[in-house]
């Protein structure tokens, strides 16, 4: 049996309906799953000739193209509600979004501090959750997310270091590595230095690293945040649990911008995504490299089948 996913338009603006468009004119998509389009068909070029759920917000028209608006938020969060309904109604096994926008989503009315904690809104899930990033073989995720660098610190603690870890573990596990090798990254320049740049090294990561190992996971570290992705690009890890947002994102978009995924960890059902943005700087120029989108797409499917 084919898996059953669901497959978003993302943000009007920018270059979601493209790339959805560009997903769904290639036979190979079709053939790994069947697929419920969900949003306003007028937005892509070709009529699909899928079951779609038109959502209908405005006029295409009206919706200004690169730019973050209340009116393509309103969109967006429309279509990731209708999208939750769909999964409780169990209609879906899997959920594949075209790259939204978090200002756009915010100026609309989202109160989260991202999507995947709006779609845990949605859902009614309260339970641990991480973004986790894939780029071909290496998996990362984060302690903390989409928080001001300011208040970073102040939330790495042992429980959230061991749920991050817990989590990309079981993620690996679910996909097929019975034994993932997990590196721990540091906080601070140089993991600390013995304590000479911070101690949150000796006070919070090391134990909590100590602790997963107790468990059984094939946990390290803490490891330097500046090194830690050259060990594991060349194979000594398969997942790096990272600190805060742009100590992982950074060294995942340089190993593979155009290849990189994003998964909603934790969330009852497997929601997947490009790990880039909307790109306003070419939407509506007919470029965009559909690899990412196709990635999303190929992860949803394989953690829908496991």
């Amino acid at each position: 049996m084919k898996p059953r996913i669901g497959l978003l338009l993302g943000d009007p603006s920018g270059i979601g309906p493209e790339l959805t468009a560009k997903l769904l004119s290639s036979p190979d998509t079709h053939s790994q799953a069947k697929i419920l389009l969900i949003g306003d068909q007028r937005l892509l070029p070709t009529q699909p000739t899928i079951p779609i759920y038109d959502w209908r917000l405005s006029d295409p028209s009206e919706y200004p193209l690169a730019t973050a608006s209340p009116i393509s938020g309103a969109y967006v969060l429309g279509t990731l509600r209708l999208a939750a309904e769909i999964i409780q109604r169990k209609e879906i096994d899997a959920l594949v979004y075209a790259p939204l926008n978090k200002a756009a989503m915010k100026l609309a009315g989202m109160h989260e501090e991202d999507e995947m904690h709006f779609m845990a809104t949605q859902l009614g899930y309260s339970g641990y959750m991480s973004e986790i990033n894939v780029c071909d073989s290496l998996c990362t995720t984060r302690v903390t997310s989409h928080v001001p660098l300011h208040a970073v610190a102040g939330l790495i603690t042992q429980d959230r270091i061991l749920n991050a870890t817990r989590l990309i573990h079981r993620t690996l596990i679910a996909n097929g590595n019975p034994a993932p090798r997990i590196a721990v990254a540091g906080l601070n320049p140089h993991a600390g230095e013995g304590g000479q740049m911070g101690t949150e090294e000796i006070t919070t990561i090391g134990p909590a690293v100590l602790q997963a190992k107790s468990e059984g996971i094939l946990a390290d570290g803490p490891f330097p945040a500046d090194t830690v992705f050259l060990a594991a690009r060349n194979g000594r890890f398969d997942a790096v649990v990272t600190m805060y947002h742009d100590q992982g994102q950074i060294a995942t978009k340089l190993l593979g911008f155009e290849r990189g995924v994003t998964i909603h960890g934790g969330l009852p059902l497997p929601i997947t995504t490009p790990a880039h943005g909307t790109a306003f700087d070419i939407a509506g120029k007919g470029i965009a490299s559909v690899s990412a989108m196709q990635a999303a797409f190929t992860t949803a499917v394989r953690s829908a089948r496991d």
